[in-house]
């Protein structure tokens, strides 16, 4: 890395000499202001409000965003090029931007939804001046439509085109666009398309004014009103960090957070929007089913007709998709006492998942970055996660050469087909094995097509020799946010839950299955959150908290864990998943070691010790691969994800989701046509 000394104001420092003077004025600790500048986008250069004078450069203020330090020219005598961020040529000049900024702007910040976390003013305080000189009628501009999620204000924008680069570099769709030149220029959609894509949420948080404002949250509260609480997304198994903002015992929004080894700065539609689906359709007092109809009951009795079920006969305990760590092992630790199995029901696969090395892999989310090679075995990873799906079209963009085994589907980027079955991979496989600089640098992403296709063990197997043989990078592409923490505490994956284990099964503790065949012969206990279709088909429920509503550890895709935190009360008599599973333990006679949370984490911690380290990837030691007969098939390998917008309890309750669910319908109907 070539490195260059630049004076910013009246300090010297070394720079990678490929930075720009924004960059480089960032690292220095100065803030430099500004409207188009995006880190994960292309330079535009076009609002100007970052200009800096560049001592013996040109005559005029410079587009710090714009200017790479290489190209700065060194002083007469050899002295480090100069940059002033606070001349008064640099004062006037931002000035100046922002009076033309302000000339057609509205003005009208009280009924705005930005007001109060706008950037325009922000800087309009800081740069604006008191009154405007402008005399003349303002320019407006009609507003489009861009679907159930985007609300459009267009008299306010300010041509950024911040909006415009995220759809077409990060998003991969082309429906908006800038026209026009001047006070002419305006930011339109091809056609009045509405937009397509898991991501277009992430434009309301990117423009800089309230062009671009959400629907489902317009009008309902302002910032400072909002309690603001860090946690974790549970829509998909990627773990991306978000910001919960509640008002009073409502949740008002969901906002992506910053974390570069996950989600980078996004969130997918599906986590951003699902909050309506909170509170509605919720389970909030005990319900005992009695001649077909549900009859509340109290947690006493509710706990003793439990108690008194699992005393009897074998049970099997089911995990679903939104259950916390801490909760799984409460319930795993119950299951043991009883002597009963514990199955996940969300998820099927034909090769049994033993070893973390198996279900995890030996690769993180950030390794796509790097990767000259990426193979999706099984995976579309548009609709299994969304967020990494971006990041595997930010690597095609720099030159990586993406693979596919599976459906031929949009992706966003080009692909190059592998084929459609297994037979297609290893012919694939044979092709490229005398190819070791390709493997080298190859990242395998395995979706649960691949996982439950006929022959998937002996296939996995052929995957991770490769891996194991050239140190390639191979992850598991894990579409439910519980899946990793389950398989870390002994839970059960097969192929027909129903056949193997509930035939047998007296009682079935259900905790928020709601995809799972039941046996009707059994007598079912749901827990969960939701009134859908786990607890339709339960013989008595008892009401938990969502993943909004208690504290707990996710394990993501990549093997990481992550700390969600409460953000709202649950509603009625609903309680904590752990605490229900501990006062059912005490029932049965069973005391567990721990009283409260923190307990039951140490226990957790002092059982699976990678879980004490939140946040991080723990690496295990890979396990070696067996060899075993090839059994090579020929059957296309199977779509896993059915339907995108309602894939779990809270999305079918949530009316944005339903709305999203029918334009995607359309969308796909009409290309169909």
């Amino acid at each position: 890395m070539a490195t260059r000394k630049v004076k910013i104001d009246e300090t010297i420092q070394d720079f990678d000499e490929n930075l720009t003077i924004i960059q480089a004025c960032e690292l220095s600790g100065i803030q430099i202001p500004r409207f188009c500048y995006h880190e994960k986008l292309s330079i535009a250069g076009n609002c100007r409000m970052c200009l800096v004078e560049v001592v013996g450069g040109p005559p005029k203020p410079t587009a710090s965003c714009a200017m790479q330090l290489k190209d700065l020219r060194p002083g007469p005598n050899g002295q480090p090029p100069q940059v002033l961020t606070n001349s008064e040529m640099v004062k006037n000049a931002r000035k100046g931007v922002m009076e033309f900024l302000l000339i057609n702007h509205p003005l009208d910040c009280p009924i705005c939804d930005q007001g109060g976390e706008c950037d325009l003013q922000d800087q309009a305080m800081s740069f604006g001046l008191g009154k405007s000189r402008y005399a003349e009628d303002k320019r407006t501009v009609e507003d489009f439509d861009l679907g159930p999620l985007v609300e459009t204000h267009m008299t306010r924008c300010i041509s950024c085109t911040r909006c415009v680069r995220f759809t077409t570099e990060v998003a991969g769709i082309d429906q908006m666009g800038q026209t026009g030149r001047g006070e002419d220029s305006e930011i339109v959609t091809y056609l009045s398309h509405t937009l397509d894509s898991e991501l277009q949420g992430n434009i309301i948080d990117l423009c800089p004014v309230g062009a671009l404002t959400s629907k489902p949250y317009a009008f309902t509260a302002r910032p400072w009103e909002l309690q603001k609480t860090e946690t974790i997304d549970v829509m998909d198994g990627v773990g991306s960090n978000i910001r919960v903002d509640s008002k009073g015992n409502r949740v008002m929004r969901i906002m992506p957070r910053e974390n570069h080894f996950v989600n980078e700065e996004w969130i997918s539609d599906k986590s951003r929007f699902v909050w309506d689906g909170i509170r509605v359709q919720r389970l909030d007092t005990p319900f005992k089913k009695i001649n077909g109809n549900f009859v509340s009951i109290s947690w006493e009795d509710a706990l003793l007709l439990a108690s008194e079920k699992l005393k009897n006969g074998k049970t099997t305990f089911v995990s679903g998709d939104l259950i916390s760590t801490e909760a799984l092992y409460a319930a795993s630790k119950l299951s043991e006492y009883l002597g009963g199995t514990k199955v996940l029901g969300d998820l099927e696969t034909r090769c049994p998942l033993d070893g973390r090395s198996v279900y995890v892999g030996n690769g993180k989310i950030e390794d796509i970055d790097n990767a000259k090679n990426i193979l999706l075995l099984g995976s579309n990873p548009r609709k299994e996660a969304s967020v990494i799906n971006a990041r595997i079209r930010k690597a095609w963009l720099t030159g990586t050469a993406v693979y596919r085994l599976g459906l031929e589907e949009n992706l966003t980027y080009d692909v190059k087909e592998v084929g459609y079955s297994f037979f297609d991979l290893q012919s694939f496989l044979n092709k490229m094995s005398s190819k070791k600089s390709f493997w080298a640098d190859t990242i395998f992403l395995v979706g649960y097509s691949f996982l439950n296709s006929k022959s998937s063990d002996s296939a996995l197997n052929l995957v991770r020799s490769l891996v194991e043989r050239y140190k390639s990078k191979f992850l598991v592409l894990h579409p439910n946010a519980s899946a990793v923490g389950a398989l870390d505490l002994g839970y059960e994956v097969v192929s027909d839950v129903k056949q193997k284990f509930l035939g047998e099964a007296t009682t079935i503790y259900n905790l928020g299955c709601d995809t799972l065949p039941l046996n009707q012969e059994s007598f079912v206990i749901y827990q969960g959150s939701h009134g859908d279709k786990g607890a339709v088909s339960a013989d008595l429920i008892l009401p938990s908290t969502c993943y909004l509503e208690e504290d707990g550890i996710f394990v993501n895709t990549e093997g990481r864990g992550q700390y969600a935190r409460k953000a709202i009360q649950p509603p009625g008599k609903a309680k904590e998943n752990w605490r229900i599973l501990r006062a059912l333990s005490e029932r049965l006679g069973f005391t567990p070691s721990y009283l409260d949370l923190n307990g039951l984490r140490s226990a957790l911690f002092k059982e699976i010790p990678f879980m004490s380290r939140p946040g991080e990837i723990i690496e295990v030691p890979w396990k070696k691969v067996q060899k075993k007969r090839e059994l090579v098939s020929k059957t296309p390998l199977a779509s896993y994800v059915k339907n995108y917008y309602l894939s779990n309890s809270i999305c079918r309750a949530s009316e944005t989701m339903g709305k999203l669910a029918k334009v995607r319908n359309s969308i796909n109907f009409k290309k169909a046509s």
